[in-house]
């Protein structure tokens, strides 16, 4: 008998076979054939194909002949299934096995037709933005490749019939499988979005807060900017606002190079210099724990320190390229800049840092051997790095993720670095705010003077907020907003119980229903019924045997793409 429940499906489980046949004891098949012939209706052909495909003739050497099925395709008379199999075997996918229902190309090809023989390829790219996935991410580089040059050789240079469809899917089937099937970590992606740009345009009202000009370049920004971005673990993308207009991290910098520090020396050697408590003081105060070590990376002191142990022993440019390195693979290369003005600007009013470096120098805070001055220099470099809101969300993606960028799929930092950076933005992230932020927000994030707010949602995305004007203690009064009204829309602070806050809503089950709804034994009718919905997708688990003389059962599982 055949079962059918829902689950995931992955592509290798479409290769399955069925290990063993009936037993000889049972001369019929799977599903068979009454007196009267049965059709598949208005089924589109391809797809009745697979159906009976999947209900092979399983006989015993003993059996009666194998009967046939017949399929009714539009306006002509019935044909005999085996002739259709032949007709369309010759030109079908080559790896469609026996036993096996259409391939994953097929059905998403005709999730996206809806009936139509040919797909316009807006058609296709409109769809695949709609689930969060960008035609410029480079998991699909070599399907949008693909899907340039096959336009070219087409006659419309438009339309993509069901082979050319799947020619150019193919190479990344499986993520495009589970873009279409929501099965990412925000399956109504759109819904979800809606929310963010309201939340962004409640924010984007207020006026309160001022530019920071005690570092000149950063005073010649407008108060007007307003942009935030989100990436996802599984690499949605979602912008709105002034997200393309470079900026620097300033302070955003200081997790990040702690991370690369950790990830380069360990947690061990890193905090036998900088400790991990917050200061309870402003990040600028010349003023170290009962240890004589700085408070914690998050304030000037521990970030100098921290800057100290990146690359003890190569030149300042080699550390800076370094640095960039990293910077890069956690923004998926995308834009990661230098502004020399700032880095100019910002060493020449800092008399404040100098003053730190000296006290740091005289308490020998340093690993031995350390040149201060040339330290400043680069911390300064550092904080001069520019971003833009797009590419800084991936950046804090890459934290939400474990240290593996979601849109490259690449290890960059360690799951150690990642931990500890996340337990230090929570505590010591938002300078004198920090207390605060914890308890109203409840996530690790770090602020900047430019008006930066990095912000990670743990295992779901990564935010950048930016908006130069700060309130008092120097975070963006437009950023705050923000992320308070995030968590207080979404469960996403940390100690958001489901069961306790029904009123908020969860956006990892929104639109994508996760359980499991378990059917008995279909008959063919009820199959001819699902297959001509659109496109349910199919996959063949595992064949459960009993003993040898009894027959075996095959699990099948099915999802809908859509509704």
């Amino acid at each position: 008998m055949l079962h059918f429940r829902f689950s995931t499906v992955l592509k290798e489980c479409f290769q399955a076979t069925v290990k063993r046949p009936f037993p000889c004891r049972t001369q019929e098949s799977w599903y068979p054939a009454p007196r009267h012939r049965r059709c598949l209706g208005s089924v589109p052909s391809d797809v009745a194909a697979a159906a009976a495909v999947a209900t092979p003739h399983r006989t015993a050497p003993c059996s009666a002949p194998r009967r046939s099925y017949c399929v009714k395709t539009e306006g002509a008379a019935t044909v005999e299934l085996d002739d259709h199999l032949k007709k369309d075997g010759a030109e079908g996918d080559k790896r469609r096995n026996p036993g096996i229902l259409p391939s994953l190309e097929d059905l998403l090809f005709y999730t996206v037709a809806e009936g139509q023989e040919k797909i316009p390829a807006h058609k296709f790219l409109t769809a695949l933005k709609a689930t969060g996935l960008r035609t410029g991410d480079p998991r699909l580089k070599e399907c949008m490749e693909t899907l340039k040059e096959t336009l070219k050789k087409t006659p419309d240079g438009v339309t993509l019939d069901r082979h050319l469809f799947k020619k150019c899917v193919q190479s990344n089937i499986v993520l495009l499988t589970q873009a279409f099937r929501k099965k990412f970590v925000i399956p109504d992606f759109q819904s979800f979005t809606s929310h963010i740009d309201q939340l962004y345009e409640k924010a984007k009202n207020l006026s309160g807060g001022q530019v920071a000009d005690y570092i000149p370049q950063l005073a010649k920004f407008s108060p007007d900017l307003w942009a935030v971005s989100l990436c996802t673990v599984d690499g949605q993308r979602h912008t709105v606002g002034d997200t393309k207009v470079p900026f620097c991290l300033q302070s955003c910098v200081k997790p990040l190079k702690y991370a690369v520090a950790v990830h380069d020396h360990g947690t061990e050697y890193v905090h036998s210099f900088i400790g991990k408590e917050p200061s309870g003081l402003r990040f600028n105060k010349l003023f170290l724990n009962e240890d004589d070590k700085p408070h914690n990376p998050m304030v000037n002191a521990g970030a100098i320190v921290c800057t100290s142990l990146i690359q003890q022993t190569a030149s300042n440019a080699e550390k800076f390229d370094y640095v960039m390195t990293f910077l890069k693979k956690m923004a998926g290369n995308e834009y990661v800049g230098f502004s020399n003005a700032t880095f100019q600007s910002e060493r020449e009013s800092g008399d404040r840092n100098f003053a730190i470096g000296y006290y740091l120098k005289e308490k020998k805070c340093f690993p031995e051997g350390t040149d201060m001055t040339s330290v400043l220099d680069l911390y300064f470099q550092l904080c001069a790095i520019e971003v833009t809101c797009e590419s800084a969300s991936v950046m804090a993606a890459t934290l939400a993720n474990g240290g593996i960028c979601p849109i490259t799929g690449e290890r960059v930092l360690s799951p150690e670095a990642v931990r500890n950076t996340l337990s230090l933005m929570h505590s010591c992230g938002m300078y004198d705010f920090s207390g605060q932020f914890a308890f109203h927000v409840g996530l690790p994030s770090k602020s900047g003077v430019a008006g930066g707010i990095l912000l990670v949602v743990p295992n779901v995305m990564g935010i950048m907020c930016w908006s130069p004007p700060l309130d008092k203690l120097g975070n963006s009064v437009r950023g705050i907003q923000f992320c308070t009204d995030l968590v207080e829309l979404f469960n996403f602070h940390n100690y958001d119980n489901l069961r306790h806050f029904s009123k908020k809503h969860d956006p990892r089950r929104e639109g994508g229903d996760q359980r499991q709804h378990h059917f008995g034994p279909m008959d063919y009718e009820s199959l001819q019924q699902e297959l001509a919905l659109k496109a349910p997708f199919w996959k063949k688990v595992s064949p459960t045997e009993t003993d040898q003389d009894s027959s075996t059962t095959v699990v099948y599982r099915m999802d809908k793409v859509a509704e």
